[in-house]
């Protein structure tokens, strides 16, 4: 009696012969270490997984290779640049019946970092940095990029500039047949009239994407986001106290912005310290229904 299971993927051929592009997996549920600076922490990934199938007559590649393979990911020592591209070539290899010459690995998860209050002390909050870490070699290559998701808030200049206008408009109307104005009348106006009008703000976002060298220890993401959240000036907070929300709300007068100052913003920073950056930004408008966006 025969007791070798089927395998159709080998023993069957193409039914219409055509070499593949890619062929694999996606959205692995997948435990992942990540190392950086101080940062250390046992994250949950999803991850994608695929080969290219160049052999026009092999019916199907080899699935439960590709996710034993990746379950290697999951053995508590820290993700770094050469443990994917090890990862990578052995896809490869793994795959030689199929003539594979590329592999390509997905990984996305959201790096938690506790983040303190800007004025009140002992206070703190966790924020969610979304990641996505895309690897792949193809035919003999390898490219690695990082990108990371930062929000922020953004005053738009054109906004604050008009409500100056009208706030100033107001003050030499109401003080215009005075000929003593002295700092306690002043100061009394701008209490009932500072607000007279506001400039608009949203919550926005940076995408920023870098290239890894395959030669590095770790991917230096926390280094990536804090240099972001320096370059813009105004990062969500969150635990606030009212003494924090009051800095907040200097950040934002002290740092308005347009998506393109935004864009500049960030690539300047970068510049120097991190390879082939690539910006999108986004201004989810208060004022509009549609967002306003850049890219570099």
């Amino acid at each position: 009696m025969n007791n070798l299971l089927p395998d159709v993927s080998i023993s069957d051929m193409a039914s219409n012969e055509s070499p593949l592009e890619w062929v694999g997996m996606q959205g692995i549920d997948l435990p992942i270490t990540i190392a950086d600076a101080e940062y250390q922490k046992e994250l949950h990934a999803r991850a994608d997984v695929q080969v290219n199938l160049p052999a026009a007559h092999v019916k199907g590649i080899h699935m439960s290779r590709l996710y034993r393979l990746l379950a290697t990911l999951s053995d508590g020592k820290a993700l770094s640049p050469c443990r994917l591209e090890a990862l990578l070539l052995s896809m490869i290899e793994t795959h030689h019946d199929c003539l594979t010459d590329s592999a390509r690995l997905r990984l996305e998860f959201d790096l938690l970092i506790r983040r303190p209050a800007l004025i009140t002390r002992d206070i703190s909050g966790w924020k969610a940095y979304p990641v996505r870490i895309d690897a792949q070699i193809i035919k003999n290559t390898l490219y690695i990029n990082a990108t990371v998701t930062v929000e922020y808030s953004s005053t738009c200049p054109c906004s604050a500039a008009l409500s100056r206008q009208l706030i100033e408009q107001r003050f030499l109307g109401d003080f215009s047949n005075q000929e003593n104005i002295s700092p306690t009348d002043v100061s009394q106006w701008l209490k009932e009239n500072a607000t007279l009008a506001t400039p608009h703000s949203q919550r926005s976002e940076a995408i920023v994407c870098i290239e890894i060298p395959s030669d590095i220890n770790t991917f230096s993401l926390l280094s990536l986001i804090n240099s972001i959240e320096k370059a813009l000036g105004t990062p969500l907070q969150t635990a606030v106290k009212r003494a924090d929300e009051q800095a907040f709300a200097k950040l934002n007068g002290q740092n308005l912005m347009f998506v393109e100052d935004a864009v500049r913003k960030i690539q300047a920073e970068l510049r120097g310290s991190f390879t082939g950056s690539k910006v999108n930004v986004r201004h989810l408008e208060s004022l509009h229904p549609h967002d306003a966006v850049a890219w570099s």
